[in-house]
């Protein structure tokens, strides 16, 4: 029978501010640690125990009123209310050693695995995909960098005043959670991640705009903002139980090649509502990609793949001989290309799509103006897919982490592309760039989200037919023919005749100036 826990009074929304900010004071003191870098996973694992226990007790309290049994996900003694709820209980070393040592004393006082090795365990005890694999590719990645355990304990003792159980604190948290990524991220600036600011990911949603019944696929997770989004997008479609089984089980797929921002990515979707995330841990290309099959495809893909990265010799393997290039942002765009679904093709348990897949996709300008294999994928694209809309970003969208120009491509399987719409979307009046102090803000988008669906050519947009892109090479850069005319637009011949009739008119005015000086000297 599940023990009632004393009922405390719910955290306010300063309170809970105030807690989070005095643990990360509380990081900032211990040897161990340097910098956002290491205190946010060191807040998430613990923050993870605790989320876990509180949804463990909840669904204890469930199965005791509906009369069935409850078999739970982490055993005695190393659920948090065994070890971690008590403000006196284990600290220090013997704290420490509990956590990272493969054996030690347990907080009950009898012998057996350290919590992480016991958590890493896991793995062969739950089905593909359950909550306990979940719980154990977390840990896997996860060390405890602490060095003093009476830190870590006062540390424990501010997470246990979050209760997880209540939707509003919750709710409250991933507002939290969300700007500590940030702060991590612009930490972690140089490590050559380039996570998608929240207001691209949200109109990239926005515009293809996922439906209940969907498989909605992330093939690069990072930290699951775009899930975060589609489930948000999602769950205002929900009306019955039924429809919240589909959003929470069948929905929503990730996968993410790195440990850190694997575990941030199931915290990040916990904190949003999501129960049991399907976030594959491994990396995406190492699938040959002529295996799969219809069962496989997804009805929508919105992501943002590695760009500027390189494959190694193994992965490039999984590609046919004439498409295989070490350019990740390429190998990803095949990879998504195939894993679309087919218009009425097979589904196994469900109805044939009447639609094919779709995707928004954001890669960086190398992608458009790239020849050779490039050229080949975009060749592929624009004969297979309905390539529709092209968003040129304008520069520092992505900064501090990189100034690249990028560009976001929206197709759906069921082609040919017959001509492609360009939108450039404009900086703010008076603006060179974005940076991390002046990003892109949401509102940004509102002239774009009203021309998507009654486009008109205009100072922003542009058709071009897919038979000129495919005569230049399949060249997808195309500078927008309507811009005001800057320097990079100009004819040369025009440019030579302005510069003469400058140095004219500067050579008119030296005159006018020598004349005067000589005029003052008599």
């Amino acid at each position: 029978m599940a023990k009632a826990k004393s009922k405390t009074a719910l955290t306010t929304r300063d309170n809970l501010s105030a807690l989070i900010g005095s643990a990360r004071k509380i990081l900032r003191k211990d040897k161990g640690l340097n910098g956002d870098v290491d205190r946010l996973p060191l807040l998430t694992w613990v923050m993870f125990l605790k989320f876990l226990d509180d949804l463990e007790f909840k669904h204890e309290q469930e199965a005791e009123l509906d009369g069935k049994p409850y078999h739970p996900i982490i055993e005695p003694p190393y659920r948090w209310r065994d070890w971690a709820a008590r403000e006196d209980g284990i600290t220090g070393d013997e704290l420490l050693v509990f956590i990272g040592q493969e054996h030690t004393h347990r907080a009950d006082g009898s012998l057996g695995q350290g919590l992480f090795a016991y958590l890493r365990a896991l793995a062969g005890e739950g089905e593909k995909g359950s909550q306990r694999e979940v719980i154990a590719n977390v840990f896997k990645g996860v060390q405890n960098r602490m060095v003093s355990g009476y830190l870590l304990r006062d540390i424990v003792n501010k997470i246990n005043g979050i209760h997880f159980s209540a939707s509003e604190e919750i709710h409250t948290l991933s507002h939290l959670y969300e700007s500590m990524l940030r702060e991590m991220r612009d930490a972690a600036g140089d490590s050559g991640e380039f996570y998608t600011p929240r207001p691209v990911v949200r109109f990239m949603v926005q515009v293809t705009h996922p439906q209940l019944g969907d498989a909605v696929l992330d093939p690069a997770c990072g930290t699951g903002g775009f899930l975060v989004e589609t489930f948000d997008h999602i769950n205002a479609q929900v009306k019955t139980t039924e429809q919240r089984r589909i959003l929470q089980r069948d929905t929503l797929i990730g996968q993410e090649a790195k440990p850190l921002p694997y575990m941030l990515a199931q915290m990040n979707l916990l904190l949003h509502g999501l129960e049991a995330p399907q976030i594959a841990y491994g990396n995406t290309l190492e699938r040959r990609i002529n295996e799969i099959g219809h069962a496989e495809r997804v009805d929508v893909i919105l992501t943002n793949p590695p760009f500027g990265g390189e494959e190694e010799a193994g992965i490039k393997a999984n590609f046919p001989p004439n498409m295989q290039t070490s350019e990740t942002a390429l190998l990803f765009l095949q990879y998504i290309m195939r894993k679309l679904r087919v218009a009425g093709a097979p589904v196994s348990g469900k109805k044939a799509a009447e639609r094919g897949g779709r995707a928004a996709v954001v890669v960086p300008n190398g992608t458009l103006f790239g020849d050779g294999v490039a050229a080949a994928i975009k060749a592929d694209l624009l004969k297979e897919f309905n390539l529709h809309t092209i968003v040129r970003l304008p520069q520092g969208v992505f900064a501090p982490y990189t100034d690249i120009p990028a560009n976001l491509l929206f197709f759906e399987r069921g082609g040919p592309t017959e001509s492609i719409w360009y939108y450039e979307l404009p900086l703010p009046e008076g603006r060179k760039k974005y940076s991390k102090t002046a990003p892109l803000q949401f509102e940004e988008f509102a002239l774009v989200l009203a021309w998507w669906n009654a486009r008109e050519e205009g100072p922003q947009a542009w058709n071009v037919s897919a038979e000129e892109v495919i005569a230049k090479g399949c060249n997808l850069d195309i500078k927008n023919p309507n811009a005001k005319a800057g320097l990079e637009h100009a004819d040369p011949k025009d440019l030579i005749a302005s510069m003469r009739g400058h140095e004219a008119e500067v050579m008119r005015l030296l005159g006018e100036i020598e004349t005067l000086v000589n005029e003052v000297q008599v």
